[in-house]
């Protein structure tokens, strides 16, 4: 692994925690204070589907994925994180509630890395919402 790699894991990495920590508390300065003034993400569904820039805008998604899953998702495994020179892919299961309802869900994050910060992420996700 070069050192470049290793750095994009290690700030990747960081930034997970920080993420799961959002997740579960709704809680998200830590994450947001490690994305460039460039961040873009990319959501599959919903009214942030498709490509989104900026990190205001990212405020706002994680601010509706906190009120949306209230009182949080749990991190219920970590099964993967694959990585190269600019980018890491968390694979995970998480549970909480989604609007009141039970939800259990496979997803893939994906981090892009740039320096000591995060400018790109992708999310996916597969199951029904209800099982793994």
């Amino acid at each position: 692994m070069t050192q470049n790699s290793e750095n994009t894991l290690k700030v990747a990495n960081q930034a997970f925690t920080y993420f799961t920590h959002g997740l579960a508390t709704g809680e998200w300065q830590a994450f947001l204070d490690m994305l460039t003034e460039d961040f873009t993400f990319w959501f599959p569904m919903g009214k942030f589907h498709g490509l989104n820039t900026g990190k205001e805008r990212a405020r706002e998604f994680f601010q509706y994925v906190s009120a949306s899953f209230n009182p949080g998702l749990k991190l219920a495994s970590l099964d993967r994180i694959t990585s190269n020179e600019t980018t890491v892919v968390f694979e995970f299961r998480d549970e909480g509630f989604l609007l009141g309802q039970p939800y259990k869900n496979r997803v893939a994050v994906s981090f892009d890395v740039r320096d000591d910060k995060i400018c790109g992420y992708r999310e996916y996700f597969g199951s029904d919402g209800k099982s793994y």
